[in-house]
């Protein structure tokens, strides 16, 4: 990449992509990325693991997924760029940070929506008889058509799925309240329920309180896809209104959305009687005779299968993109069509979604589906924890510079100790999988672990070239001058870079 002007605001990196996205589009984006089959039917096995007490471990899952999307949206109006992992990890870590928490978030999409499509595949065999693997395939088909269509049609498709997704989860919680006061009860004793299933055969953590610990990662999954705000900056048309309204609004739905559904949820139906084949809160509804009811939730588990692995391939393929402009990633890669979308980049994660779904045909569905998801939960957490860190040291830089947080468009609160409390809660979750008794999770750390590793030490130690000129041209590419046009000071240092400086002198340009 070859930097010869310097970058304005409306220009910065926003890699040539087509901004035809709408602020309402961002916002559903950002619920569409999370609101998954993770949440309608992976919380029966988080509650099978957990207990009752699951609904405090989404809270703290809010909690964490708030901190990094302060983190984010700080970062996203400041420099407002598709890809935003790649970008902000080069500019503000390094260049081998980059190019390993890319390659991770890549995969972890690329696990993710053939998990979406076997949970699909899961819910119509149930409906139809046929083989879930065949319905596998066919989402798999229709999220490559989504995927093909030019960026207008991606935010209205995404709009309506998540909206679908919304009201149902509306709709089951006036349900459950129905039927917790005893309003509604099937073939169930005509009583208000009160807190029996809640607490009693062991209580909120009928597990131990390890369990829910270890099974922290598993959880979070259903909160991966809120970053998508950020990879969508680069199309915003309004990035400094849009991304903090996105920030501020989305996050706080989504705390309401998961945690008061999934209370009401222990609150009415027993913790044993959660498991994977089916939506629990369908099972939860049919448990009170309301089989119209149940059937519905089933139907937008299907939904919610298409609308999460529909935005997850928008934000891995333009991760991918932003790959190939940092030179981390195969040069064809960076290409656009005439409709501003990279259709190489789409492609090549097809082909992997694809390759992993092919696997996928030997194994059981239910361990696959749990295993991708581990494996996508850990590494979408790895660049979680860039985004954190990035942050930091932008904020460093931002005070080496001589501005302020007042300079700031959007600053994020508390920082930088906000920022350290969700690398280390986040960290806590990670080294906990380790001390969970199935294999499953040891094994999804390792290749977790292994998806970071290989991309970044081939980087820095087999891509010396690149790396240098990345160091090179981050002292050029974005200067405060231009992030704050009434000021005059530069993020980075104007002075000439000596071009046979010695690795050892190059690497030290980014640790600020």
């Amino acid at each position: 990449m070859h930097v010869t002007n310097p970058i304005r605001p409306k220009q910065i990196r926003d890699g040539g992509f087509n901004r035809s996205l709408k602020d309402r589009h961002i916002q559903l984006i950002a619920l569409g990325g999370i609101i998954g089959s993770g949440y309608f039917l992976g919380t029966g096995e988080m509650i099978h693991l957990v207990g009752p007490a699951v609904f405090l471990a989404y809270i703290l899952g809010g909690i964490i997924i708030y901190l990094t999307m302060l983190c984010l949206g700080e970062l996203a109006v400041a420099i407002p760029v598709s890809g935003s992992f790649v970008a902000y990890s080069s500019d503000f870590i390094a260049p081998e940070v980059a190019c390993g928490v890319g390659w991770s978030y890549w995969l972890s999409w690329v696990a993710y929506i053939p998990a979406e499509c076997v949970a699909g595949g899961i819910i119509m065999e149930m409906f139809t008889g046929i083989n879930g693997y065949i319905w596998a395939v066919v989402f798999g088909m229709l999220i490559t058509y989504f995927n093909l269509a030019k960026v207008e049609a991606f935010g209205e498709i995404e709009f309506w799925l998540a909206l679908i997704k919304i009201v149902a989860l509306l709709g089951f919680v006036i349900l459950s309240i129905l039927i917790f006061f005893g309003l509604i009860h099937g073939n169930q004793p005509h009583q208000p329920i009160g807190l029996n299933f809640l607490f009693h055969k062991g209580g909120l953590l009928p597990n131990g309180s390890m369990a829910l610990l270890t099974g922290m990662v598993l959880l979070l999954v259903n909160y991966q896809g809120s970053e998508i705000i950020g990879l969508a900056a680069g199309e915003s048309r309004n990035p400094e209104r849009v991304i903090p309204n996105a920030i501020r609004n989305v996050t706080l739905r989504i705390i309401f959305i998961y945690v008061i559904p999934v209370f009401f949820l222990v609150l009415i139906f027993p913790w044993q009687k959660a498991n994977l084949n089916n939506s629990v809160f369908a099972d939860a509804l049919n448990f009170y005779g309301l089989k119209w009811a149940g059937t519905i939730t089933s139907f937008v588990t299907l939904t919610a299968t298409l609308s999460c692995a529909n935005s997850g391939l928008y934000g891995t393929v333009r991760s991918l993109n932003a790959l190939a402009r940092e030179g981390m990633a195969p040069e064809s890669l960076a290409k656009f069509n005439h409709l501003g979308i990279p259709k190489n980049a789409v492609f090549f994660t097809l082909a992997a979604v694809w390759t992993l779904l092919a696997f996928g045909y030997f194994f059981g569905q239910s361990k696959l589906y749990i295993a991708l998801l581990l494996l996508s939960g850990f590494t979408g957490m790895l660049c979680w924890i860039s985004l954190c860190w990035a942050q930091i040291n932008f904020r460093k830089r931002l005070k080496i510079q001589g501005y302020s947080v007042a300079d700031l468009k959007f600053a994020a609160p508390g920082s930088p100790y906000t920022a350290m409390l969700a690398i280390g809660l986040m960290l806590a979750s990670l080294i906990l999988l380790l001390f969970n008794n199935d294999s499953i999770f040891i094994v999804s750390f390792a290749i977790g672990l292994i998806s970071f590793i290989v991309p970044f030490l081939v980087y820095k130690f087999f891509n010396l070239a690149q790396r240098r000129q990345h160091i090179i041209e981050r002292q050029q590419r974005i200067k405060f001058e231009d992030l704050f046009p009434e000021r005059t000071s530069s993020l980075y240092s104007t002075k000439p870079i000596d071009l046979n400086r010695t690795q050892e002198e190059c690497t030290s340009l980014d640790r600020v």
